[in-house]
């Protein structure tokens, strides 16, 4: 078992903190992307989620971003007339609907990110290879920690 040094608790309260100030200014950062489109915070969620991982039927988006279906509904029915995304009915099953997100507005998107993706790419770039790698395990687990309390405490309500 690992001995818990002072330096090593300092260390990780010091991590958690950043990581506290880091989704404080992602946040921040949306706000004001979300400002400049015009779309609300939980919009552009949804539609970087579409982005990612469509295209995506509007049940399976409502349950990655943890939210009702008829609340979806209202998001994709914003979304859909201000451009940013296509609802697309299956030739086999007029009921079936997938969700894709149209690639020239996330172009606009992509622009509005670029100061902060060209600072992340300077960032990495001091890092080798190997650092990288404990980096990206360690984000991927915290992530998964973030997912699992999440639904911890969706199953709690």
């Amino acid at each position: 078992m690992r001995r818990v040094t002072s330096a090593r608790r300092q260390l990780t309260t010091a991590i958690k903190g950043s990581l506290r100030d880091l989704r404080n200014q992602l946040s921040m950062l949306n706000r004001q992307v979300g400002g400049r489109l015009e779309l609300k915070d939980v919009d552009l969620d949804c539609l970087d989620l579409i982005s990612r991982h469509g295209p995506l039927s509007p049940t399976a988006l409502a349950r990655r971003a943890g939210l009702h279906p008829a609340t979806m509904t209202g998001i994709l029915d914003r979304l859909e007339r201000a451009g940013w995304i296509a609802r697309e009915r299956d030739a086999a099953d007029r009921r079936a609907v997938t969700v894709r997100a149209l690639p020239d507005r996330g172009r606009e998107i992509f622009g509005l990110y670029s100061g902060m993706n060209a600072a992340m790419d300077a960032i990495c770039a001091g890092y080798n290879e190997d650092q990288l790698a404990v980096l990206a395990d360690f984000l991927r687990k915290a992530t998964e920690a973030g997912q699992s309390a999440t639904a911890d405490l969706a199953s709690d309500a």
